[in-house]
């Protein structure tokens, strides 16, 4: 049992940051992620004072989905063996490079230099309060998919 108080030690072999299969989840997620991201919104590009409609969509499904996975991991079981790369590879790598906050920070920064400051406080303000709702309900979902599955709880 692991004491909640006292920090968990781990020795170097242990260590996620030096395994290569963590590094390599992360790698593989993050090109999909990115590819992802860049081709959504080389598609639906937002124009000069528009609010950024496909970067605020990424955001919001990409919380929806990690609210999901994780959820929906920490049911299954610790976060070892497989559910460790997945969670790495998926969460860490693939949904953490598709949604990006630098992309919300430069949009909004883009909107404030254009003047458009309504646009830019309810597209930063819209992206974040509408990230926390999709992740709670993301965290739902997984727990109601879970306990389908027949989880633990």
């Amino acid at each position: 049992m692991v004491d909640p108080v006292e920090p968990q030690r781990y020795s170097p072999a242990q260590a996620i940051h030096l395994q290569p299969t963590a590094w390599a989840a992360v790698a593989v997620g993050g090109l999909i992620g990115t590819a992802a991201r860049h081709g959504l919104g080389t598609a639906f590009p937002a124009g000069n004072g528009a609010w950024p409609m496909t970067t605020f969509a990424i955001n919001v499904v990409g919380a929806l989905l990690l609210g999901i996975l994780l959820e929906s991991l920490v049911r299954m079981g610790p976060d070892t063996s497989w559910r460790r790369v997945v969670r790495l590879g998926a969460g860490t790598g693939a949904l953490g490079s598709f949604t990006t906050y630098s992309a919300l920070a430069v949009d909004t920064d883009l909107l404030l230099r254009d003047g458009e400051f309504v646009a830019a406080a309810t597209y930063a303000l819209g992206t974040v309060s509408a990230g926390l709702v999709a992740t709670g309900i993301g965290v739902a979902l997984g727990a109601w998919f879970g306990n389908r599955r027949g989880a633990p709880r």
